[in-house]
């Protein structure tokens, strides 16, 4: 398995409840496929540096986790269908070498 990280932003308007329902499924997605998660940094409402769909700001939520590269095939099919989520990013992290 290999180490990567996705950063999803979901739209401001959303309740506290919506916006944990959608990170829950996130993780239920990668551990369903096998991953695990490692760790999730919950970054909360900010501005946007331009406007995505008519907002200014989103909800900004980090989770890094170990996966293999179907699980993340699969992580990408259902953040592109969450039409709550404006923008994500999903990157794989290399080991360094010493």
């Amino acid at each position: 398995m290999k180490r990567y990280e996705i950063l999803f932003i979901l739209r401001p308007d959303l309740s506290d409840a919506d916006v944990e329902a959608h990170r829950e499924r996130i993780k239920q997605v990668i551990e369903a496929g096998g991953g695990e998660i490692e760790k999730i940094d919950l970054m909360g409402k900010r501005r946007l540096a331009y406007e995505i769909e008519k907002f200014r700001e989103g909800i900004y939520t980090v989770l890094y986790f170990k996966s293999d590269a179907a699980t993340v095939k699969e992580l990408e099919r259902v953040v592109g269908i969450t039409e709550p989520i404006i923008r994500h990013l999903i990157v794989r992290h290399d080991e360094v070498a010493s």
